[in-house]
């Protein structure tokens, strides 16, 4: 630990990936100071105010939860110790026009059963399949290349052969193998949707995406207080491990000395010195040199073709009535193929999207309709918040087919403006400029897309990244597991140099 002592490091961004980060160096024993452009901590993993409820407006489920028992084992805790958890039985219930319903259990045997109810055996039977394939590209992968910092093609043949390597059908989009498992459409509806998980669209993405389905499989928790208590306990023990957090602090650009990275310059004016910085940013936002010239040439430029997807949601206090919700609910279109290729090829809102609804005061066991209850509403929307406006026309027409197509499916939600929040991709790509609105990063569509995040370390000595836009992906653990990705190279490389003893910034530094 005393190796790290003497070494000063910025973490640019309080989301998941930058406390993760700040944690990871704090627990080496590095001084860690925290810059958040927000009032909070959280990031992506935001908190609206509606009424008298916080909803939850972000991520909203908490899946592999072994990446976050592993962070606070290595800071000496336990995640038990901090956060109420509590395993779902049913991962989620779905909804088509017809009038069908499907849920989907933790239990694998179960979702066997219902899977055989609502489609027949031979559909069963492929479900099984599935299920044995998903876990076996996740195996396959989880060592090689989720918990590898920069694996490549080679690193994979190396350490998975093969054969392993055709098992994860890199070459085979999403849609294309699960027609393999099943023949009912609204199966492959419900399972191409884990692309989305990405921001991808299964008819373009690869099939290793199946790997999606056996990490909710593999468990699926609700934290208790809502999603938003996991960002505010990490920053809670950061600020016990002695990180310097600052709130409401805009990061103008990264500083150079040497030509390595050697501090930040606040929108402010004020310069602060570290020997590493780790940004949290999207990685789009800094090779557009957001974060000044030199950072940008570290990074590999995003063309906007390949932006994943960003949403519409609908924050609300509402009555839903007519269908009973459980904790997280997926209502499909009539067209998944027309769906897609309006939001990916034409790069506009679907006519009839499909649509996912969060419950937040529920679980996985339905209630008594009639009450006014939390609701976050969400649907795919394309990346082009950086040069279309979506003005209020598009808005109502977007919240008219979206809760139409709720209606179809039996659920009615009543609402009204005051007590409803919307965002739009103009919207996230305010709070994440550089982005469009996308979410995820860069898509998963083609065989190489996930060899073309990059890992933690950059061109620019002392400059690392990490989030859902960098290695190993978006979501909530992966973006931990980036974080943590991102501190190890930090103190591999800090550990190596001697520290540096600056005090202050003097002339010759730059952010060009």
């Amino acid at each position: 630990m005393r190796a790290m002592a003497d070494h000063r490091v910025i973490v640019i961004g309080a989301g998941i990936a930058g406390l993760a980060a700040a944690l990871t160096l704090a627990a080496r024993g590095a001084a860690v100071t925290l810059l958040e452009r927000a009032p909070s901590p959280g990031g992506k993993m935001r908190q609206i105010p509606i009424g008298p409820a916080r909803l939850d407006s972000g991520p909203t489920v908490f899946t592999m939860r072994w990446v976050f028992d592993e962070l606070f084992a290595e800071i000496g805790t336990a995640l038990d110790d901090h956060l109420t958890l509590m395993p779902l039985e049913i991962l989620a219930r779905h909804a088509w026009t017809d009038g069908s319903r499907l849920d989907l259990f933790a239990d694998e045997d179960r979702s066997a059963d219902a899977i055989g109810r609502f489609a027949g055996r031979s559909e069963s039977e492929g479900y099984r399949a599935f299920c044995r394939d998903a876990r076996r590209i996740f195996e396959v992968l989880r060592d090689p290349f989720i918990r590898t910092p920069a694996p490549s093609m080679t690193h994979l043949l190396r350490n998975a052969g093969f054969r392993d390597l055709t098992a994860i059908r890199p070459f085979q989009t999403l849609w294309k193998a699960l027609g393999g498992y099943f023949r009912d459409v609204r199966l492959q509806q419900l399972f191409g949707r884990y692309a989305t998980y990405c921001g991808s669209s299964p008819f373009h993405a690869p099939a290793t995406l199946m790997l999606v389905a056996h990490v909710e499989q593999a468990g699926v928790w609700l934290i208790g207080g809502g999603m938003h208590e996991l960002a505010a306990c990490l920053a809670a023990m950061a600020k016990r491990h002695g990180v310097t957090l600052r709130y409401d602090c805009d990061v103008a650009g990264i500083v150079t000395q040497g030509g390595r990275a050697a501090g930040v310059r606040l929108a402010d004016g004020e310069q602060i010195t570290a020997d590493a910085v780790i940004a949290t940013a999207d990685v789009a936002a800094l090779a557009q040199g957001l974060f000044g010239a030199n950072a940008a040439r570290a990074l590999p430029a995003l063309p906007r073709s390949a932006r994943s997807l960003s949403a519409m949601t609908w924050s609300c206090m509402a009555r839903a009535d007519g269908f009973p919700l459980l904790r997280h609910n997926v209502f499909f279109s009539r067209d998944y193929r027309a769906e897609f290729d309006q939001l990916i090829d034409a790069r506009a809102m679907p006519q009839e999207p499909t649509v996912y609804v969060c419950a937040q005061a529920r679980d996985d066991q339905p209630r008594n309709a009639g009450t006014s209850e939390p609701l976050f509403v969400l649907i795919n929307a394309p990346a082009t918040g950086d040069h279309h406006r979506f003005e209020s026309s598009e808005i109502s027409q977007c919240a008219r087919q979206t809760f139409d197509l709720l209606q179809r499916c039996g659920l009615s939600v009543a609402t009204t403006p005051e007590l409803t929040r919307v965002t739009t991709p103009v919207d996230f790509n305010r709070m994440f400029p550089g982005t469009g609105g996308a979410l995820y990063g860069r898509s998963s569509h083609g065989w190489m897309a996930s060899f073309q995040r990059p890992g933690a370390q950059t061109k620019l000595p002392g400059l690392y990244i990490a989030g859902g836009s960098a290695h190993p992906g978006p979501g909530v653990p992966m973006a931990a597991l980036s974080g943590r990705m991102a501190a190890a190279r930090a103190i591999l490389d800090l550990a190596s140099t001697a520290p540096s003893r600056r005090t202050a910034m003097h002339g010759g530094m730059s952010t060009r």
